[in-house]
């Protein structure tokens, strides 16, 4: 157990162990740490991903797009495994410098070019498609706002609140205390905002909502970090939970979540997506969030 009254070093050590579930990835530097390029598909887009929260944004965007008809939105997914590092081959530090997932290659057009953060990919596809994103300037920005609400809130949710909960070597009181406090903040400001209108932007389903189904259900699911739904009284949110059951019943986010998917039921896994055909038995849970 360490020391419940650690105090940091004048200068910090970049030699120092962080332990704890991704301490054999986690370092202080950026870069290839493995020469090895990533597989290129026929498809315009290629993603490489894993269907966390985060990756699960552009899989839905992809997803809704050609269940809307966009054919053009056709699309590649490739798995890239975060627990073993595969962000830190040479290949995917090409398509996004910081080594996160998810990170998208457009080849629709006559020179490929990247695009990674997951908002950055929902509002590039949104833009080129014309759908789920208002050309009226208050709607406009109304739907933008929720979608960077929900990129500065996930940090706290996932880096915060789920690491010192679920993925910590050691439990201690404040950092739990201090996110689980900002996690159900969030959560409050979902709640009240969907009781007011249908969806987070309005009456519209738009990227708002694309970009923070990923992360609001699994947790009225009770799907991630081991008991958190308990811990943190998610059913007090009963409009967060209407919003989630009406979108988790989304052929479109239903495909979406279990691409790129290496856990749970072998039936509700797609590691890699190349056509449409690949859903072909596969499960779509419809009643609760994956």
């Amino acid at each position: 157990m360490a020391d419940a009254t650690y105090t940091p070093p004048a200068v910090w050590s970049a030699d120092t162990v962080s332990g704890g579930r991704f301490a054999n990835i986690n370092r202080p530097t950026a870069g290839a740490r493995e020469e090895k390029a990533l597989p290129v598909g026929a498809n315009p887009f290629q993603l490489y991903s894993l269907a966390t929260p985060n990756g699960v944004k552009a899989t839905i965007m992809f997803e809704e797009l050609i269940e809307a008809g966009h054919t053009g939105a056709e699309y590649d997914a490739w798995t890239i495994n975060i627990g073993d590092g595969e962000q830190f081959t040479s290949g995917f530090v090409g398509v996004n410098p910081n080594s996160k997932i998810p990170a998208l290659l457009d080849q629709s057009g006559s020179e490929p070019f990247r695009i990674f953060e997951s908002g950055a990919i929902i509002v590039h596809l949104a833009e080129k498609f014309g759908m789920f994103l208002p050309t009226d300037p208050a709607a406009r920005a109304e739907v933008l706002s929720w979608v960077f609400w929900q990129v500065a809130s996930g940090p706290f949710m996932g880096g915060g609140f789920g690491h010192f909960y679920a993925y910590a070597p050691e439990k201690y009181e404040y950092p739990i205390n201090r996110y689980a406090m900002e996690t159900k903040r969030i959560f409050d400001v979902a709640d009240k905002r969907l009781g007011e209108s249908r969806f987070l932007a309005g009456d519209e389903y738009t990227l708002a909502d694309i970009a923070n189904f990923p992360w609001l259900a699994p947790f009225v699911a009770g799907q991630i970090y081991n008991d958190a739904k308990s811990f943190l009284s998610i059913d007090e949110y009963k409009n967060v939970a209407r919003w989630v059951a009406e979108i988790g019943a989304r052929p479109g986010v239903q495909r979406g979540r279990i691409v790129n998917k290496v856990w749970g039921d072998e039936d509700t896994q797609l590691r890699e997506r190349h056509s449409p055909a690949d859903f072909v038995g596969k499960r779509l849970v419809t009643s609760a969030p994956q």
